[in-house]
């Protein structure tokens, strides 16, 4: 079994048997889920970038002039007042 002590502000070693099965390295970020009441797994918050497609709106289908933008702009200060 593996145990970590938390500091006064809430730090933790993990220790290096835990970073090494989970394949951390330093600099890595983890995520901590909760999987039960008052249980969390911790897993390496790492994914693939193909995991973001889609999280972004499409590209408009033509290109917006600046003229277009400074109208919506002037649109949308008018309507704040």
């Amino acid at each position: 079994m593996a145990i970590a002590t938390m500091t006064s502000k809430g730090q933790v070693t993990i220790p290096a048997r835990v970073r090494q099965a989970l394949g951390l390295d330093s600099g890595d970020r983890i995520e901590f889920v909760e999987i039960a009441k008052n249980q969390f797994a911790i897993l390496p918050a790492t994914g693939s970038v193909r995991e973001l497609r889609g999280l972004l709106r499409e590209r408009p289908k033509k290109p917006v002039s600046i003229e277009d933008m400074n109208r919506a702009i002037a649109k949308g200060a008018s309507r704040s007042r």
